[in-house]
């Protein structure tokens, strides 16, 4: 039986262990393999992040060069563009991205891509892990018929589960190996080989009865976030407008032990997950009939905000005697969150785009990335890229404006607040401590 023989090499850890897609989730999972004595081979379209996991070097800010290096040494990770390899390995685990089509519609063409690989090279005795963020119904309805063509069966040549990603890149507490694992595969015996699998590497596994309740459970966390971090932008909008200072009410009402969860309001929403996914649900109900009006209002006032922003710069220069027209505008931080490189969907490149159209001379300054590019799908427009800029005095003192994107924990704020005529802070990055004797005129959300 295929059950007892996968999980004879996975007790043993003599099983080989396959990773499509060598991003901020597969490749963290193929080292925490690697790292816990499994041989592991990493499948990537980009060669450039082939070689450097073969030279033992990380390119994801949540990966050491040394586990890298570790793996690589010992024999346990490779990493390379021939997917040839993949008849090689007993389990296949899809991380490949899931965006939205500018309809913003789910964009399945790159697990379409990933399963057309592995019908190539598929073989008897192989478990298949789906963990790329999907509609409910993606495993069964997609990928089994696929595998099923090759006229192998369920149970008994192959296994097949879904296992919801729950990386939070930059988190220095939660990452893989701590973080609790829910799996559910399209028969009972895929869960619980599935369930063993990541029970090797993860310190909590928890078993749901299906793929779909498992494909389901990842959208209701980030729809969950989506829509929480709605409210709290439409909260922002009402303080503001009120005279009240946001942050002070989210810190009071934050100190209620009970039936309250804090969230807080910002440029916008940004990384892989949280703007795309309630998509995907809203989606899938819609060819149910189901019209989601929780997710529609949450993604309109989230995608608004950037907008908001905008006109919280222009009516800030307009009371200094200025037109956002030829004013010069310091963003501070582009990543879609602090102290990581990911500019996925981030705010700011919208913001960028809206003072750009209006005329604004726009530089940034951002540690983690040296370059912004404007090829996004929710940008407004495609100019020019932009480099990232030293944060001198003279590029402080000489703005017209600075705005608050992104709060990178490793920005002198004091040191901006001494020199800056005018900041916009979308962050909180700016105490009461660091306001405090400042001169520039602040303007908060």
């Amino acid at each position: 039986m295929i059950k007892q023989e996968l999980e004879k090499l996975i007790a043993e850890k003599r099983a080989s262990i396959g990773v499509i897609g060598l991003g901020y989730v597969g490749l963290p999972l193929i080292v925490e393999f690697g790292l816990k004595g499994f041989k592991g081979i990493g499948f990537e379209v980009d060669k450039k992040k082939a070689d450097d996991i073969n030279a033992g070097r990380s390119y994801i800010v949540d990966v050491s060069d040394e586990n890298v290096k570790k793996c690589v040494d010992a024999g346990k990770l490779t990493a390379t563009t021939d997917f040839s390899k993949l008849a090689d390995c007993d389990v296949i685990i899809i991380c490949v991205p899931t965006p939205l089509r500018k309809t913003k519609d789910p964009d399945m063409s790159y697990i379409i891509a990933a399963g057309e690989e592995i019908q190539k090279y598929m073989r008897r005795g192989q478990l298949v892990i789906l963990e790329s963020t999907t509609y409910p119904g993606t495993t069964d309805e997609v990928l089994q018929p696929m595998f099923e063509e090759k006229g192998f069966k369920l149970d008994e040549d192959f296994l097949l589960a879904f296992s919801p990603e729950r990386v939070d890149p930059g988190n220095p507490q939660f990452q893989t190996h701590n973080i609790p694992k829910v799996v559910g595969g399209v028969t009972k015996d895929s869960t619980e080989v599935a369930s063993l699998l990541y029970g090797q590497i993860v310190e909590n596994v928890y078993s749901v009865s299906s793929a779909r309740v498992a494909e389901a459970c990842k959208l209701w966390e980030n729809t969950f976030r989506a829509i929480n971090i709605g409210m709290a932008n439409e909260m922002a909008k009402v303080c503001n407008a009120l005279g009240i200072d946001t942050w002070e009410v989210v810190r009071a009402a934050a100190t209620k032990p009970f039936g309250f969860m804090p969230f807080y309001p910002g440029p916008g929403i940004g990384g892989h997950c949280i703007p795309l996914d309630p998509h995907y649900l809203s989606w899938k109900a819609r060819q149910h009939g189901f019209d989601s009006q929780f997710i529609t209002l949450a993604e309109q006032i989230n995608s608004s905000m950037p907008r908001y922003v905008a006109g919280l710069v222009r009516d800030a220069l307009n009371d200094a005697e200025r037109s956002v027209k030829a004013s010069k505008i310091l963003i501070l931080g582009v990543a879609y969150k602090k102290d990581i490189d990911d500019m996925r969907e981030s705010p700011a490149l919208s913001i960028i785009d809206l003072l750009r159209s209006r005329g604004a001379d726009i530089v940034y300054h951002d540690p983690f990335v040296p370059e912004v590019t404007f090829d996004h799908a929710y940008t407004i427009g495609d100019g020019e890229p932009l480099q990232n800029t030293e944060l001198t005095d003279e590029l402080i003192s000489g703005s017209d404006c600075v705005i608050i994107c992104t709060d990178h924990s490793n920005v002198d704020y004091h040191r901006v607040c001494e020199l800056a005529p005018l900041i916009v802070d979308t962050r909180n990055a700016l105490n009461e401590d660091i306001r405090s004797g400042s001169k520039a005129k602040i303007v908060r959300l």
